[in-house]
């Protein structure tokens, strides 16, 4: 699916996704994990924006402080079913986050968990599909989440992780304006595994294990 991703800079999101308004501030990061704050395009009175929202969903109904793990992702057959994401989906409550690449994990016939980098071959920056939603303390603490939305994954990376984990929902450009304010139905047709041919994948260094790493090395291919 996508435990962690890379983040390309600010100039490049917003050559690629051009937000009415930039509320955003984020440098280049090549391990995003769980729990960090996260750069994602959404509308505001029907005008594109850039805001940081943590990654990880807190449902707008949860009481008192949020615990327990973090839901980083959701499949598409469980966004309407889920919970926690029933609400936000109707609500068209929709964000696209920018994203440079992602890494998967392969289990080696030694029970080795060998972990990928995945790019796509003619783009440097993408966007992929998520939902998010607004969630207040008693206390009126306000905090912004999302989850990254998955499809089941194509052929390259079925062959690296298995056809089980499936992969993030990476949105095509043309599909960006449909995400964002298209209805419901019309924003889930927009959901479809990217094409194999256009991705690239090659193993990296397990030090991306640990969510403390941080540096350019971590994507470049395991020697």
């Amino acid at each position: 699916m996508c435990e962690r991703y890379v983040l390309p800079d600010q100039a490049a999101a917003e050559r690629e996704f051009l937000p009415s308004t930039a509320w955003w501030k984020f440098a280049e990061k090549f391990n995003v994990s769980a729990e960090q704050f996260v750069p994602a395009i959404r509308l505001h009175d029907k005008q594109s924006e850039g805001v940081m929202l943590r990654w990880g969903l807190i449902p707008s109904w949860i009481e008192g402080h949020p615990t327990g793990q973090a839901r980083t992702r959701v499949q598409t057959s469980r966004i309407e079913s889920s919970k926690s994401c029933r609400t936000p989906w109707i609500n068209s409550q929709r964000c696209i986050l920018p994203m440079a690449g992602f890494y998967i994990w392969q289990l080696t016939a030694e029970k080795y968990r060998q972990p990928y980098f995945v790019r796509l071959r003619d783009r440097s920056v993408f966007g992929v599909a998520g939902i998010w939603d607004r969630w207040e303390s008693e206390e009126g603490d306000v905090i912004e989440s999302c989850t990254v939305i998955c499809v089941p994954a194509n052929e390259l990376l079925s062959e690296i992780a298995g056809p089980l984990n499936g992969m993030p929902a990476i949105l095509r450009r043309k599909d960006y304006s449909l995400w964002l304010h298209g209805n419901p139905a019309e924003a889930k047709a927009a959901l479809q595994p990217f094409r194999a041919n256009w991705m690239h994948a090659h193993p990296v260094s397990p030090r991306i294990n640990s969510a403390a790493v941080d540096d350019p090395a971590l994507i470049r291919l395991a020697g």
